[in-house]
């Protein structure tokens, strides 16, 4: 037991990647509209990232480099590799500015669900301090901490946060029959956009990228390749029992919407009464600082490989990406737009990247220059191709629903 908790780590920073403001929010919307009836979609995205990130743990973990570094390396043609780094590259910066927008909106609902908006004019741009401070404190703690000390720091917030909503869950005694009839399969048109909603803040795309880098810096050698996977197993399944129980918490409450921290506030309030507010202002100020250090740690990352830099997390170069990130991001969390709109976006816009990024990741882990004998096995590519080709279908068809719809 003692080194099993030695060993978490990578694991649970990629659950404290997904389990942030998009998660509460996007899973709140599907158990307020939807009920217990979308909870087969988290399954299978659960299951799916289980799948995909092992095969980005044991790249990083065979290899010592990360998603990024391998796809340059294999890549000979020239052409085709600058126009592969350039599509990823553009895809995970861009992606994690809409995400990083997402974690830091859904922290600053929490600190506006206690104190009211502050904000101020600079020229005609209109900032919202909460912004500000959420972004100040991802900098502060990627800036001082490193890697050892922010994973100290996930292990706790990740555990607390844990017990907080699966306790909750329970306490609001819901309808275990109607539970489980959730997880049988409905229509994909039901909520279309919910369900990639979902799976994109279950599978993130730049959790692929970020577990690799991650899994190379604290491990070396197959002979953790077990360590690694059972770290991963529990990670990702904690996470999403963590979802789920947010899932049945806005089922089993009787909101008709929700706009804000308030409305989501409003379901807690039979369990904690007044003080529903402060604990769902808590929760949520926990997720998005969580997810707003790894979305930005994730960029610098993809970056590095990309472009081939060295140095690590203390390289300038690498410090200027993720500050890039949250400097973004505070800005388009300060646009005006409605909060649950953003992170809506940030997870649809997830869900769209997903299959480009997993078919490169698919593709280097049957290398057996990078892997050896530990590239993918036949159940492995079975299971891989099945979870490729449906983000592929859900993809489509939201692009189909929009082309439909103009």
């Amino acid at each position: 037991m003692k080194n099993f908790f030695k060993n978490l780590g990578p694991g649970i920073l990629v659950s404290a990647a997904f389990i942030g403001p998009g998660t509460v929010t996007v899973c709140s919307i599907a158990g307020v509209e939807f009920g217990y009836s979308l909870l087969w979609a988290l399954l299978i995205s659960i299951f799916a990232c289980i799948i995909l990130q092992e095969m980005s743990a044991r790249l990083g973990l065979i290899s010592g480099q990360g998603l990024s570094e391998c796809i340059r390396e294999e890549m000979k043609n020239p052409v085709i590799r600058i126009f592969t780094l350039f599509l990823i590259f553009s895809a995970i910066v861009i992606g994690n500015a809409a995400y990083e927008a997402g974690n830091i909106t859904g922290a600053v609902l929490g600190m506006e669900a206690v104190f009211t908006s502050v904000n101020f004019q600079i020229g005609a741009f209109d900032l919202n301090i909460w912004s500000l401070f959420i972004g100040g404190i991802a900098f502060t703690l990627l800036l001082l901490g490193s890697y050892k000390k922010l994973e100290k720091v996930f292990i706790v917030l990740v555990i607390l946060m844990s017990i907080s909503f699966l306790l909750t869950a329970v306490l609001t005694r819901p309808d275990i029959s109607e539970i489980f009839k959730g997880f049988i399969p409905g229509s994909f048109d039901a909520g279309l956009l919910t369900i990639i909603a979902l799976v994109g803040t279950t599978v993130v795309p730049y959790n692929l990228f970020l577990h690799a880098s991650l899994v190379s810096e604290k491990w070396t050698g197959s002979k953790y390749l077990g360590a690694v996977r059972k770290e991963l197993v529990f990670s990702l399944a904690l996470g999403g029992l963590v979802s789920m129980a947010i899932v049945v918490c806005a089922a089993a409450s009787n909101i008709d919407q929700i706009e804000d921290a308030g409305d989501l506030a409003l379901g807690l309030e039979p369990l904690f009464g007044n003080s529903a507010t402060i604990f769902l202002a808590i929760g949520l100020l926990a997720a998005g600082i969580t997810s707003s250090i790894t979305a930005p740690l994730a960029a610098a990352y993809v970056v590095q490989g990309c472009l081939g830099w060295k140095g690590g997390m203390k390289s300038r170069k690498f410090k200027m990406v993720w500050m890039s990130i949250i400097v973004l991001g505070v800005m388009f969390s300060s646009l005006g737009i409605k909060p649950v709109e953003i992170i809506q976006f940030a997870q649809i816009a997830n869900g769209l990247v997903l299959p480009i990024i997993a078919i490169f990741l698919f593709w280097i882990v049957n290398q057996r220059s990078v892997l050896g004998e530990h590239k993918n096995s036949l159940f492995q590519n079975i299971t891989g191709i099945a979870v490729i080709a449906l983000a592929v279908f859900l993809g489509a068809k939201s692009i189909f629903n929009v082309i439909q719809n103009f």
